[in-house]
């Protein structure tokens, strides 16, 4: 027979408080749920913050980024990231659409606070301190060969991104809504639970900057 540590079997108060009012079955019975209601008392202790301050799920819907995120995937965001660090270039995040701010955004991060973004040629030119003349950003790892559809050309203020999504034939972006402000981003992709045929974590890419 298995006994808790700690624990002496027939001797426990509460074990004898239920015995007593209700009988041995009925009173064994009772401190069962009893234990199995301060379990799961104690298990949303612990789960609920975790849920709902440091990872959240998310389900890909539509088809903007496709290839790397296809319609219907399970994904796991990381919220406590970007709140010791900022965003970088590269990564996938979760945001708040900034047309309607009940609907949630996965894109990816191609343009940082503070630069000018140009979509020209089929392709995205970055404009920085390092580079004032501009660079063409190579985005060869996620979208292949790929083009950058469309023309525009935007400066970013001090708490701005520009996003993009991989599918850049059929996907709802900056160069539509414009920029997507830092207390609009609510989290990073960390994983793709399902299916588990595709499960993995993300790198960010390295760029030619």
């Amino acid at each position: 027979m298995f006994s808790f540590a700690g624990r002496k079997e027939h001797n426990d108060p509460l074990d004898t408080m239920w015995h007593r009012k209700f009988g041995p079955v009925v009173g064994s019975v009772a401190v069962f749920v009893l234990e199995v209601v301060q379990i799961v008392i104690i298990s949303a202790a612990i789960i609920i913050p975790i849920r709902y301050f440091l990872v959240q799920p998310f389900y890909v819907k539509g088809a903007s980024m496709e290839p790397n995120f296809y319609d219907k995937e399970y994904l796991i965001i990381d919220e406590l990231t970007f709140r010791m660090r900022e965003p970088e270039r590269g990564e996938i995040v979760v945001f708040r659409y900034p047309r309607e701010p009940g609907q949630y955004f996965i894109k990816r991060i191609v343009g940082m606070p503070g630069e000018t973004i140009e979509i020209s040629g089929g392709a995205v030119v970055v404009y920085n301190d390092d580079h004032p003349n501009g660079q063409i950003l190579d985005e060869k790892t996620y979208l292949g060969s790929a083009l950058s559809q469309g023309k525009k050309k935007v400066t970013l203020g001090a708490d701005e991104y520009f996003v993009m999504g991989d599918n850049r034939d059929e996907s709802l972006d900056s160069r539509s809504f414009g920029p997507v402000n830092r207390s609009a981003i609510i989290g990073r992709v960390w994983v793709r639970g399902l299916p588990l045929s595709r499960a993995g974590t993300f790198e960010v890419p390295e760029y030619n900057f």
